[in-house]
């Protein structure tokens, strides 16, 4: 089993779903006393489907199926949070964790732009970044990227201008953060871009219904 473990890899699909869960919703850790890191999924209850479609991806890293977390309220009342699952911990995942995670970051555990990025990002992950954290409004396509400083998000601008040219824009949205998004032009752009990889649930975020 530790041999079979050893010898796992990611396919390129799974590295670009991985990469692109990172500049969304996706968390990775190493934890105390561990040497790897694993990827943790985790989405509202009304995502159940984009849960279980995620984790067709990962499928071979995980040993346990995406399962509800549960909380519970100050009066004791125990209530259904989100769906959510794991991988294993390897050493192929730990490469994109140290990719996106510095050594101060580690210790508050915020992610961060990679460089890397310029030459792994493509349409998929693209494509699952704007499933994550992507919005549609009045013919725009936004994404919430409260977590990224003005610096990496002017950085993930450039890269997109670059790869795909396609001009994203940010604005400060109140105390939260910045948030990156496109007119209706490039809007369009960027539809079409990711549009084969959006599932059908999703397709309200590229203003598709």
């Amino acid at each position: 089993m530790h041999s079979i473990k050893n010898r796992m890899q990611l396919t390129p699909l799974q590295q670009s779903f991985i990469i692109g869960s990172m500049l969304g919703d996706a968390t990775m850790r190493v934890g105390r006393g561990a040497k790897n890191a694993n990827v943790k999924i985790d989405h509202c209850l009304e995502q159940k489907e984009y849960v279980f479609w995620k984790y067709e991806i990962l499928k071979n890293f995980v040993t346990t199926p995406p399962r509800i977390s549960y909380r519970t309220t100050k009066e004791g009342i125990r209530y259904e949070k989100s769906w959510w699952f794991r991988t294993l911990r390897h050493p192929v995942l730990t490469e994109i964790y140290n990719q996106f995670y510095t050594t101060d970051s580690y210790r508050c555990g915020r992610k961060i732009v990679p460089d890397s990025l310029i030459d792994t990002i493509n349409p998929f992950v693209m494509a699952v970044w704007v499933m994550d954290d992507g919005s549609y409004h009045q013919g725009k396509i936004d994404i919430s990227t409260y977590s990224f400083t003005l610096q990496e998000i002017e950085k993930i601008c450039f890269i997109i201008k670059n790869k795909f040219n396609i001009t994203m824009l940010y604005h400060k949205d109140r105390d939260r953060g910045y948030r990156i998004y496109c007119n209706k032009t490039e809007t369009q752009k960027l539809a079409d871009l990711i549009c084969p990889y959006i599932t059908k649930k999703m397709r309200y975020k590229i203003g598709l219904l």
